[in-house]
């Protein structure tokens, strides 16, 4: 088969990498890709939101299937556009990408299918917010209703922050949206939970936790995700049963019944406290960084149980799990997630054997003429090392970036702290 990656982050370099070791693969393209897929798959540069733009590559490269690694072209319909075209898609409708593109949606149906969440409130003018924050004790959880680039989510100490945020919304600052959700802060410790589905039937592929702050001890800006390890020390028999009968079933339910059946990767982020998860929200793709993680571990063959869940045969399959842990730790440019500077040389970039439990997936990378590669976003690289101790997977994660030559690279050392270091 001729399979065709969509995007240009180390999401998609580590899928790429997976799909690189499947013996049905013939030719395998990303597009746009980045420096780090330039090596082992072909990439072509064409906008991921120009949709009549990729059906031209996808005519000329006679791609059999897409896969689609970043939210936004699902949220605006990518695979509805193909599948009229009778190509394959493995990646949510449009309309099931809500659960995502909006997040009034998704804490409707968490409401109308009893699915454990936060108490909310949505807010559509700027008259509402009193009286809606006096709802709330403080700390409260602002949030955009679409889609922020990981950058929609405040937690506010005051009332008066909170009712800043919310008129920055309201008035603009995100251009997806000018809804506001405001949350209760939920108390407890994230964890990530991945499932597979192909509408009605599903199988979980794997845990993880991330990140999400640029600063050491999970302090600081929120971010894209500063690094991530799986499995994640959370997820107990115990709570594994309540994410599923909980969380997972209802919603693949739901969304059958509202008509819209989800297929794809659902990933949802949890807060769990004293064994009980609550749903944060749901991505209706693979998590950036925890997809390198999930990649890593993983021993089945991703087209396989792709091109299962397509064919409604995902009940017929086992997936198979590498046991040691894994965890990966992002390089950034020096000022992420805020004012950053682009195109530094990067120098001592390690390719490693495709069987290695040690690998380097790119973000933006960029490659001129002469094989230099640069810088060329906010997060840089992604240092990925699987081990039997988590503890050691850390130390050489880090000794890889640390023998990297880059002038503004910034990282933290401290990943997977709370259970490495406690």
């Amino acid at each position: 088969m001729n399979i065709g990656i969509i995007g240009s982050g180390a999401r998609e370099h580590s899928i790429c990498y997976k799909l690189k070791q499947s013996k049905i693969v013939n030719s395998l393209y990303c597009i746009p890709g980045n420096a780090g897929t330039s090596e082992i798959c072909d990439n072509i540069d064409a906008n991921i939101n120009n949709f009549n733009e990729i059906y031209k590559v996808v005519i000329s490269k006679k791609i059999d299937l897409l896969i689609v690694g970043p939210e936004v072209p699902l949220v605006n319909g990518i695979t509805d556009f193909f599948e009229e075209r009778n190509i394959s898609v493995f990646g949510p409708s449009k309309m099931a990408s809500r659960l995502e593109g909006s997040k009034t949606f998704m804490k409707k149906i968490c409401k109308e299918f009893s699915i454990p969440s936060a108490k909310y409130e949505e807010i559509n003018n700027l008259k509402e917010v009193d009286e809606v924050l006096s709802k709330f004790n403080l700390p409260i959880v602002i949030k955009s209703d679409g889609l922020a680039a990981g950058k929609g989510v405040t937690i506010c100490k005051s009332k008066e922050e909170a009712a800043q945020d919310i008129k920055n919304i309201l008035m603009g600052k995100f251009k997806t949206s000018k809804k506001v959700i405001v949350e209760e802060f939920l108390i407890g410790e994230e964890a990530s939970y991945f499932i597979i589905t192909d509408g009605k039937n599903y199988i979980p592929i794997g845990t993880a936790q991330d990140h999400k702050r640029i600063g050491e001890n999970d302090t600081g800006l929120n971010t894209g995700g500063m690094g991530a390890y799986s499995p994640s020390s959370l997820i107990t028999d115990d709570v594994d049963y309540k994410i599923k009968t909980k969380i997972i079933e209802p919603t693949i339910k739901a969304m059958e019944k509202l008509g819209y059946p989800y297929k794809g990767i659902l990933y949802a982020g949890l807060m769990i406290n004293k064994s009980e998860p609550k749903l944060i929200e749901y991505n209706i793709r693979f998590g950036d960084p925890e997809c390198q993680v999930l990649m890593m571990r993983l021993k089945s063959d991703l087209l396989e149980i792709i091109q299962s869940t397509l064919n409604n045969s995902l009940n017929k399959i086992k997936i198979n799990w590498i046991k040691d842990p894994c965890i990966t730790i992002v390089a950034a440019s020096k000022g992420y997630p805020e004012k950053f500077e682009k195109l530094k040389e990067i120098k001592k970039i390690i390719n490693f054997k495709e069987n290695s439990n040690q690998q380097l997936f790119h973000y933006s990378t960029i490659k001129d003429g002469k094989g230099k590669i640069y810088s060329n976003s906010g997060r840089v690289l992604s240092s990925t090392v699987s081990n039997t101790s988590l503890k050691e997977a850390r130390k050489k994660a880090l000794k890889i970036l640390d023998e990297i030559e880059w002038e503004n690279k910034y990282y933290r050392r401290d990943i997977g702290f709370r259970i490495i270091d406690k």
